[in-house]
């Protein structure tokens, strides 16, 4: 059996690149495959390790230039008008503060929503539930990728009450009514993935319950909740922490 190399697709997905059936396909490969999770995670630690340290650098080569310049300029202009430092000096303190006013500005909920937040595309290649429930399974799924919603959580809600430990129809049921902004549906739909700890789809999970707690303004709740999955690691690490900067 041939053996695939994900190096090429690993970049492509970490980089943002894949889109479509290309990236349904790798989504599902990720959720059978625990070593290439792994190779994902761990590329993308990499990845923001080597961004951090080229930022290092950058600031040390300006530090060094900074200095050699303050060496320079006294020698030059030892004399420098009053009014020109006083210039200086206000310049200074009104990019201060227009920095501060910029960096410290908290978004919104439908900001923060509008900035990070992307429609999860399922994959249904890997079913959990009982042969009778794919119909209504199928159909959930063809309303859902329509964007109709409504219609998409009341069968992925029959489909669970059929077979409640269908985690993949829980998550699914939960995102629909969360895209139809009924928030407490969506948190128990959520909590239940959660709590079975034991499938494919709980850093999903973790992740929708974060956004339901942004969306419901539910400030305190969202940090603990995007704090658990910055420090766990997984697929949302970097959006958890990208929110976390404006909610804090």
């Amino acid at each position: 059996m041939e053996t695939i190399d994900f190096s090429f697709f690993i970049e492509r997905y970490n980089s943002g690149e894949m889109s479509g059936e290309e990236l349904q396909w790798f989504r599902k490969e990720l959720e059978g495959n625990e070593k290439l999770r792994a190779e994902v995670n761990l590329r993308k630690h990499t990845d923001n390790v080597l961004k951090n340290q080229n930022i290092i650098s950058l600031r040390d080569k300006l530090a060094a230039i900074e200095k050699k310049r303050e060496v320079i300029i006294p020698a030059r202009h030892a004399k420098k008008p009053h009014y020109m430092l006083y210039a200086a000096a206000i310049a200074s303190l009104i990019m201060i503060g227009s920095i501060s006013l910029f960096s410290g500005k908290k978004l919104s909920s439908d900001e923060i929503m509008n900035r990070y937040y992307k429609t999860y595309e399922p994959t249904s290649g890997q079913r959990s539930g009982l042969t009778e429930t794919n119909a209504d399974f199928t159909l959930a799924l063809e309303f859902y990728n329509t964007h109709d919603y409504a219609k998409a959580a009341i069968l992925f809600n029959k489909v669970v009450e059929g077979n409640p430990k269908d985690m993949q129809s829980t998550l699914l049921n939960g995102i629909s009514n969360f895209e139809n902004s009924k928030y407490p549906e969506a948190k128990k739909s959520f909590g239940n993935v959660i709590s079975n700890n034991d499938n494919l789809y709980i850093d999903q999970a973790e992740w929708y319950l974060a956004l339901c707690y942004v969306k419901t303004d539910e400030r305190d709740k969202a940090i603990q909740q995007l704090e658990m999955i910055k420090k766990e690691g997984g697929f949302y690490r970097n959006d958890a922490k990208r929110i976390l900067k404006n909610l804090k």
